[in-house]
């Protein structure tokens, strides 16, 4: 059984179809990659996932961890395991990282039946994890995300991502506005998090993040379908030929 099953989704924002037929099935100790021009459905698709209720899902299903997961509420996707990373992570004033993060994993915890974390073992779990991204002390002691830069933002949803453990994570353009030396600790980040028992799919435009966070699959989501499924070098043709080759492709259908 497949970790995430999707069939024939379709999905609509207000009276605008996004989804019509995303078909994709991701196997536990898997790394895919979806891709494609702006407006195509790849964020709607991981907002889907992940329950966010601006979208309307008219047909299809989302099977995950053998569960269909389309009725969960938002929480409760998220402590079965669900992780997504925002393209613009958003900011919590007066809430400070290491408070923000004590809660969510002892949600988390209480909703699989296990005590909470006490103070120094939080701690002590928030230290290892903080090495992960080379996250500072005086970043995690801050409010969520408020005054950080863009590399900052990227590097705390990695550092969440790694406290939370999720059994599928997905990324939606976490390369966004990094430079190459954020770009290289996110990657090496979601690397060290990679595990046989999960998965992680990445969205994104550029092949650059695809030389770090290496993919077992590259899907080309166009017009609110997966049209093209292959190996990491499929990005590569798309970073040197655009998408004209696909609508060519389809027109050829």
């Amino acid at each position: 059984m497949s970790l995430l099953s999707i069939r024939n989704l379709h999905a609509y924002i207000g009276e605008r179809e996004i989804l019509k037929g995303v078909n994709l099935d991701v196997e536990r100790g898997e790394v895919h990659s979806i891709m494609g021009p702006n407006g195509n459905g790849k964020s709607t698709l991981a907002g889907v996932i992940a329950g966010n209720p601006k979208y309307t899902v008219t047909e299809g299903e989302v099977i995950y961890n053998g569960k269909n997961i389309l009725d969960m509420p938002v929480d409760v996707r998220a402590s079965e395991g669900i992780f997504l990373g925002f393209q613009y992570p958003v900011e919590i004033p007066g809430v400070s990282i290491t408070n923000f993060m004590r809660t969510a994993v002892n949600e988390q915890r209480k909703y699989r039946g296990l005590d909470p974390l006490g103070a120094a073992e939080f701690l002590r779990l928030m230290e290892e994890k903080k090495k992960i991204v080379e996250m500072t002390t005086k970043l995690a002691n801050r409010s969520v995300n408020e005054g950080f830069s863009g590399g900052e933002k990227k590097k705390n949803e990695i550092f969440q991502m790694a406290m939370l453990e999720p059994t599928l994570a997905i990324l939606d353009e976490t390369d966004s506005g990094l430079d190459i030396d954020a770009l290289r600790i996110v990657a090496s980040g979601v690397n060290q998090l990679r595990r046989p028992d999960n998965a992680t799919i990445v969205i994104t435009h550029y092949q650059r993040l695809l030389d770090y966070i290496v993919p077992d699959f590259v899907h080309i989501l166009y017009e609110g379908r997966i049209v093209k499924t292959g190996p990491k070098e499929l990005a590569l043709r798309l970073e040197h030929e655009g998408y004209d080759w696909i609508r060519h492709e389809i027109d050829q259908q």
